[in-house]
């Protein structure tokens, strides 16, 4: 499987775990202000990583091109901030409105990034070239 995939999956995993971590959370408590920081952990954390990865491991020739690594990178930064702000927003901290707006436009670029790695053509495999004798 392609390194990019595998990393997908196990951050997709993380986020499962902390979508999951928040969900018991209201339910313990009985306080379900911050159901959409719960959606957005499970959707954007471990659903879409997941689908990311497996499209990944599925096409391993666009998986070893930079472009993935950086949009791995990008909305996995943008993901990663935009959970804990939402959260801290929902619960009553105002001032991180500005965070959840900036962390959503990065994990948007993120998003617009994998379009450009869908949408571009496949390269041929490269047949191995042997030494001339």
């Amino acid at each position: 499987m392609p390194r990019i995939a595998n990393l997908y999956f196990r951050t997709a995993i993380i986020f499962l775990v902390l979508g999951i971590s928040i969900g018991l959370h209201m339910s313990i408590s009985g306080n379900h202000d911050v159901t959409g920081a719960h959606a957005h952990a499970n959707l954007l954390g471990w659903v879409t990583m997941a689908i990311f990865g497996g499209y990944h491991a599925l096409n391993p020739q666009k998986a070893a091109r930079r472009l993935a690594a950086i949009q791995y990178a990008v909305y996995t930064f943008g993901v990663a901030i935009l959970i804990p702000s939402l959260y801290l927003m929902l619960s009553g901290n105002a001032a991180m409105e500005p965070v959840v707006a900036i962390a959503s436009l990065i994990a948007f670029a993120g998003v617009l990034l994998f379009a450009v790695i869908i949408f571009s053509r496949e390269e041929p495999a490269r047949a191995a070239v042997s030494p001339a004798r």
